[in-house]
């Protein structure tokens, strides 16, 4: 099993984050949410890219719905 990879929101670009996915490491980035600091796992299983929240299991069936996900909720900088 590959390495878990624990981020800060926003310390990683969008291509890093979905680089690390590719090459199967589950992501937990510490993001800013619901009035507190919450962890959100990201994660690929070859075919689907989930983001799991604490209010929800997103789903995306391609790099680039995970891309738009990761940059409109501030997971990641600014390429």
């Amino acid at each position: 099993m590959a390495e878990l990879l624990r981020i800060e929101s926003g310390e990683l670009t969008a291509d890093e984050i979905l680089d690390a996915l590719r090459e199967g490491r589950r992501i937990i980035v510490r993001a800013e949410m619901l009035g507190g600091v919450h962890e959100v796992t990201l994660r690929h299983d070859g075919t689907t890219f989930y983001c799991d929240t604490p209010t929800t299991l997103h789903k995306h069936e391609d790099e680039e719905g995970m891309r738009s996900c990761v940059l409109k909720m501030g997971y990641a900088k600014d390429d």
